[in-house]
């Protein structure tokens, strides 16, 4: 019993210390990426998405499309190169809600067609990188490390 547990759990445990940095890494590259250009696409389409969100019911969509775009395509920016991480995961979750509400809740007929929604995938990967940060490789870490020398970035999920 005792080589299972050294096997199963403290060898598991010992490496997913070494690579601790891959997996806040690995999400905000996934989500900066897909955002970044949703919304720089969404920026260059704004007449057909005005009338998508007028479509699905979201009131003055003349002004919350170009913001909703704009927050996906800089909060994606920002998530990519891991840069005011927590700020940037704040209103891109509020941007999935909003999506989840307006364009998604009309389909859902049970749990598992909701959780299998891109958006509340996205939305969790949002609120884990609001709620740990952005892991040592990022801009916020190096930041971090230049302006609280005193103090270390992991204190702030950096």
């Amino acid at each position: 019993m005792n080589a299972f547990i050294t096997v199963f759990y403290d060898w598991s445990r010992i490496c997913a210390g070494w690579l601790g940095w891959l997996g806040p890494l690995a999400a905000r590259i996934v989500v900066g990426w897909v955002f970044l250009w949703s919304g720089w696409t969404k920026l260059n389409a704004l007449p057909r998405m005005i009338e998508n969100f007028r479509e699905w019911g979201i009131p003055a969509p003349e002004f919350f499309t170009p913001l909703a775009s704009g927050i996906e395509c800089v909060g994606g920016i920002l998530l990519l190169i891991g840069l005011l991480t927590r700020f940037a995961a704040v209103p891109m979750m509020i941007v999935m809600i909003v999506a989840i509400i307006s364009a998604k809740l009309v389909d859902v007929d049970s749990l598992e067609t909701f959780l299998g929604f891109d958006e509340v995938a996205y939305f969790v990967m949002f609120a884990w990188l609001a709620i740990a940060g952005p892991g040592p490789v990022s801009v916020d870490h190096f930041l971090l490390k230049a302006f609280r020398p005193d103090r270390p970035p992991s204190d702030y999920g950096a």
